[in-house]
């Protein structure tokens, strides 16, 4: 009888302060694998420096494996850290020795500052925590950088974006490894969603640039008690008390945005809430946020999330005895 194949060896890398959830994410999931019988991969968690190893949460917790556990691994994960912005020489060092020995080499949320500093990301896609993208973007100009999904693979390297979408890598990597059938099953054994393409957006509210100014503070306050109105750079100047072309300059030199663009924007955010806790039919919410339709309203959710308005609501929906109902304020 022919020798079974041995199982796919990962090592997942934690560096000082370890972010726990990420640590534990390859663990759960890759562990849950099973082949013929046989575990799929064999996990083994490492750090520069084996013993107790601080947590984000103020926990220690003891590893007992050094890096020298990277170089019998077949794939390598970077976990995330609290200290994003000062990557470890030492594991830089691993990563780059894995990556030139052929591995396979992945990074769960801040991880890929790590990935970045070893000069594995240049010139290739790659994602991280949206908090931190426009940090990775002047650090390292030329990753480049898809801030608003949930991760990415570009040839033998893998990124992800924050948090959960960990779990989302991980199961594209079982998927690539032993196909959608067993990547499904670890799926509904941990009580988490089937594979998720990699290119859904991050769900995370989109912040504007900070405001700079209390000028047009007013205008913007009206204009949000007024969501459902069709209103127009002229109906704001006006509001405002200044002409269209002063009111670009004040509003875009305290947004950051023009008037329009920032009137989009808290467009969609209010379409969002609307969609996540009430049962408004999608015209009405499209009405509620001033967005007119129901056809308008979806290219703007797909286009911020990645997701239709039915899908974000099913699967963002917290509204459980909303009435739907939904009041306008009068200035």
């Amino acid at each position: 009888m022919p020798d079974r194949p041995a199982p796919h060896r990962v090592a997942v890398i934690a560096p000082s302060p370890v972010a726990l959830f990420n640590l534990a994410m390859p663990e759960m999931l890759f562990g849950k694998v099973e082949v013929d019988g046989r575990p799929g991969y064999e996990v083994v968690v490492c750090t520069a420096e084996p013993g107790p190893l601080p947590t984000t949460g103020g926990l220690d917790l003891y590893v007992p494996h050094g890096l020298e556990a990277v170089r019998e691994a077949d794939t390598v994960v970077v976990a995330g850290t609290g200290a994003p912005f000062e990557p470890d020489p030492r594991i830089v060092a691993a990563v780059r020795e894995a990556a030139a020995a052929g591995k396979r080499v992945a990074s769960i949320c801040t991880g890929a500052f790590q990935l970045a500093e070893a000069g594995l990301l240049q010139g290739r896609r790659a994602t991280t925590y949206w908090a931190h993208a426009d940090e990775m973007r002047r650090r390292y100009p030329q990753v480049d950088l898809r801030g608003d999904v949930l991760y990415v693979q570009d040839g033998p390297f893998l990124t992800s974006s924050g948090y959960a979408a960990g779990i989302d890598l991980c199961l594209h990597v079982i998927r690539t490894d032993y196909g959608a059938a067993v990547a499904n099953e670890v799926a509904r054994g941990a009580l988490v969603a089937p594979v998720r393409p990699g290119g859904q957006a991050q769900f995370t509210h989109t912040p504007l640039p900070p405001e700079r100014g209390d000028a047009c503070a007013d205008t913007r306050g009206w204009a949000m008690r007024h969501l459902d109105r069709p209103l127009t750079l002229a109906d704001l100047a006006r509001h405002a008390g200044v002409s269209v072309r002063t009111l670009t300059r004040r509003f875009h030199a305290e947004s950051g945005v023009s008037p329009l663009q920032w009137l989009l924007h808290q467009r969609v955010e209010r379409a969002r809430e609307l969609l996540e806790t009430t049962t408004l039919p999608m015209d009405r919410v499209a009405a509620a946020c001033g967005l007119g339709t129901a056809d308008s309203l979806r290219v703007h959710v797909v286009r911020r999330t990645g997701l239709t308005p039915s899908a974000y609501r099913a699967q963002f929906g917290r509204h459980g005895t909303a009435t739907g109902t939904v009041t306008s304020s009068v200035a």
